[in-house]
């Protein structure tokens, strides 16, 4: 709508884990395992599951009204994009950026596969720490004690370690224990990582499944012993735990040390444990060979991009979230072990294990020429796919013109769980293969949870379907109540009533706008004053009023949607037109329509019509599409050009690519958006008062109004029709510093005191008595509550949420005696 050749590229992921978990479930249920199978038929059944399910996101989105560029639809594993992905494979291990080794990585027994750091989810448990005597082998009445939250890894412990300046232990380091139970020999060794307050300050080291345990490992040569296998269970080399789950191990184990005397306490203890994102099964810490990539490099250069400046977070404070992960990020395990998603394309010799990476199958081995290969088996992580997004969609490693044209992107928009997931990637891919930062702006949103601030799950049945809430309340209804919801990147707690105000919004737009258009004739009225000129004399003062809101209104939208403040936006637009528009000025021109006696002011009243409510349907349409364009077409037929004079003229086929309102300083007149706001305040006493005096709405007052000064008498003396008509004011009486008439009521507004005469409005003496029943009425509540809350008793024995209560009651109570009173003055 600001002219830009804009492209929003839709597509999804493969989802590799998360895919393959669903699909195993559906032969699970036929009885069937993906071993069963073999790798193409499993992989073709996962082919089938995306044709039929694959499209729910993007059908979401097309119901929400999302205008993305739907024919260039893309997919993680098509071909273009998987040519990518080998394009990047190679191009990294070329520069040593990939790389295979054998290191403890998070490994998850139910999917089968590695985990990179971020996609194990941590939470705290109430577990245990158990306190384990290992006996000394030139002592056996000797012992030292270490601390461990999973015993069941003693089993693969290699050595016991101190820390060196641990006074406690300095003489007993070099000497040899007894593993218990299996009864290993293993060394007491110094190494600075060990903290000294942690349980007794001695641990155990277990190389094969700790990852610090591991680097401790290497630095003093120890063994390394597997004792878990792929599956979660006990290996051969856990003895007699063999084939036992880990934790049933563990209570096994537990038990037999206690018999022998080698548990010597058990103490509670809150600890972090790592799940699998997907399937929540704890993570294991396993010794695998795995491929890496390394990331200091590579993360070096997106955080310069930050400090620079091409890449910015909105809200701001996500950048520090971002750079403390780039700064701390540990190598990317990229391999895993599933059959759905891109295959590594290397390629080992069956004669000589010589490893090759390429874009196909060699012919010859460089090393012995045999011909015999076999292709790795593990697939790259999704998130290596989607870390390409941004060009791989647009063509490369192919030079196409839609890669020069929108290469660097402009704005990425996501929630902050995945920031290191994908935003990161995203830049260092950008970075290291095209030179350039994919996007420059990185809006993080919130997420949606349950009324009780819980994310909604399956397991949990708290989640509300997209497509239920378009079809109870419409697609407009639920895009504009969730824009209104959230607020700058904070997360929202979503019930299906919010939906409400959505659909509110949505109605009140379409009753203002049929109104309005059936009001219109503009092509056969008079003409009136442009926009650009001083019009006094052909626009009343409420026509230029509502014009300089409108303006306000455009500038405060656009500069909150160039700032990603989308639900500040949202309120502006808001307000503006339910409040603005909708209850005061076509209010004030529903009695100008009846006035066929002035065909200018009707005619003036028409074309300010068209042209703010043009205005306003094209700053809602990205809030609101599906509404403003129907309601745009049918202006389009009423005024095909336009309100004679507006800003932007009807000059497209379809509101999605008319000109964006622009800002017109010209039209924004402070001083006259004061002055009407003085008026409505009047006019919403006038409101309130008949409310409060139990008169109808429309019964005519007489008022008495004591201006401190000389302007404001000119500005009431001024407007008093308007006054009248939008009040139902009978007489206006207007002086400075006007005596205050008998039986009047008192309001004031800023310094201007306003009287509203009662008599001939109300029955005086009926009134006195009925405000003196209530006076009676309420002292005598007033005097139960407050007795209540003298007593001690009460307050000492009552539920707090009951004296709560009883405070509230006893504050509204006062409040209305006040007004009894004051209304009891009024008629004296």
């Amino acid at each position: 709508m600001q002219g830009f050749n804009t492209l929003w590229m839709p597509g999804t992921d493969h989802a590799g884990i998360a895919t393959q978990n669903v699909v195993e479930k559906q032969l699970a249920k036929e009885k069937l395992h993906r071993w069963e199978l073999g790798r193409d038929k499993f992989i073709e059944r996962v082919w089938e599951w995306k044709k039929e399910y694959g499209g729910q996101i993007t059908n979401q989105l097309r119901r929400l009204g999302s205008s993305l560029d739907w024919e260039r639809e893309r997919f993680t594993m098509d071909g273009g994009l998987s040519d990518a992905v080998l394009e990047t494979f190679i191009n990294l291990y070329d520069k040593g950026l990939i790389y295979k080794g054998k290191y403890i990585i998070n490994w998850c027994p139910r999917c089968g596969t590695a985990l990179a750091d971020d996609e194990v989810e941590h939470e705290e448990h109430e577990g245990h720490l158990w306190y384990l005597q290992y006996t000394f082998k030139d002592d056996q009445h000797e012992y030292i004690t270490v601390a461990t939250t999973r015993p069941e890894t003693m089993l693969g412990d290699t050595a016991v370690a101190v820390n060196p300046d641990d006074q406690r232990y300095k003489h007993l380091i070099g000497r040899k224990l007894i593993l218990p139970i299996l009864g290993r020999e293993i060394p007491i060794i110094a190494d600075p990582w060990v903290d000294s307050e942690f349980g007794t300050g001695a641990v155990k080291v277990t190389p094969a499944h700790d990852p610090n345990d591991f680097e401790m490992g290497k630095r003093h040569d120890l063994d390394t012993i597997t004792v878990i296998d792929e599956d979660g269970n006990m290996t051969a080399e856990a003895g007699e735990f063999e084939g036992m789950d880990r934790f049933e191990c563990r209570e096994a184990l537990i038990e037999e040390m206690k018999e022998h005397e080698d548990l010597e306490s058990v103490e509670p203890h809150v600890h972090s444990v790592g799940h699998c994102y997907r399937c929540s099964v704890v993570v294991e810490p396993y010794l695998s060979d795995q491929w890496f990539v390394k990331m200091q490099p590579l993360a070096r250069k997106a955080i310069d991009a930050t400090d620079d400046g091409r890449v910015n977070f909105h809200p701001q404070r996500w950048t520090g979230f971002y750079k403390s992960w780039l700064e701390n990020v540990r190598d990317w395990c990229i391999s895993r072990q599933i059959w759905w998603g891109h295959r590594l394309p290397v390629y080992y010799c069956q004669e000589c294990d010589h490893t090759v990476v390429a874009r196909k199958m060699p012919e010859n081995c460089e090393k012995c020429n045999s011909g015999e290969f076999q292709q790795d088996e593990d697939v790259l992580d999704t998130w290596f796919s989607s870390a390409l997004w941004p060009f791989s969609t647009l063509g490369w490693p192919e030079e196409t013109e839609e890669l020069k044209r929108y290469y660097p992107t402009n704005t990425l928009i996501t929630d902050r769980g995945i920031i290191y997931f994908w935003v990161a990637r995203m830049v260092m891919m950008g970075l290291e293969l095209r030179g350039e930062a994919p996007f420059s702006d990185v809006m993080i949103h919130g997420t949606i949870l349950d009324e009780r601030g819980r994310k909604m799950s399956k397991s949990l049945g708290n989640g509300i379907d997209p497509i239920e809430m378009i079809e109870k309340y419409g697609a407009d209804a639920v895009r504009f109540s969730l824009i209104m919801l959230t607020t700058e990147g904070q997360d929202v707690k979503l019930s299906e009533s919010k939906f409400e105000m959505g659909r509110n919004f949505a109605n009140k737009v379409w009753n203002a706008s049929r109104f309005t258009l059936m009001n219109l004739d503009i092509n056969n009225s008079d003409s009136c004053a442009t926009e650009e000129e001083d019009s006094g004399q052909k626009r009343r003062f409420e026509d230029r009023w509502i014009l300089s809101r409108l303006h306000s209104a455009t500038g405060e939208i656009t500069d909150y949607l160039d700032d990603f403040r989308l639900n500040e936006a949202a309120q502006v637009l808001y307000d503006f037109f339910w409040h603005d528009f909708c209850d005061w000025y076509l209010e004030a021109c529903k009695t100008r329509m009846q006035d066929e006696d002035d065909l200018k002011d009707i005619a003036a009243a028409r074309e300010t019509l068209a042209s703010v409510l043009d205005a306003s349907l094209r700053l809602m349409h990205p809030f609101v599409p599906f509404l403003s364009e129907v309601l745009w077409q049918q202006l389009k037929e009423i005024a095909p050009d336009g309100a004679p004079g507006a800003a932007e003229k009807i000059n497209a086929d379809a509101l999605i690519v008319a000109d964006w309102p622009k800002y017109n300083e010209k039209l924004k007149d402070i001083n006259l958006e004061e002055d009407m706001h003085f008026l409505q305040q009047i006019i919403s006493t006038a409101r309130r008062l008949r409310k409060e005096k139990g008169t109808a709405e429309n019964a005519q007052l007489n008022i008495v109004i004591s201006a401190p000064d000389q302007e404001i008498k000119a500005l009431i003396e001024d407007h008093k029709p308007f006054l009248a008509k939008m009040a139902f004011l009978d007489d206006i009486e207007c002086d400075i510093q006007a005596k205050k008439p008998s039986h009047s009521a008192t309001s004031v507004v800023d310094t201007t005191e306003i009287f509203f005469r009662l008599e001939g409005l109300i029955d005086l003496e009926k009134e006195k008595e009925r405000l003196e029943e209530q006076r009676l009425d309420v002292t005598d509540h007033i005097g139960k509550v407050e007795k209540q809350l003298d007593n001690p008793d009460f307050l000492a024995n009552a539920p707090d949420e009951v004296v709560r209560r009883q405070k509230k009651r006893s504050r509204e109570l006062r409040s209305k005696l006040e007004k009894i009173i004051q209304n009891l003055a009024d008629i004296e």
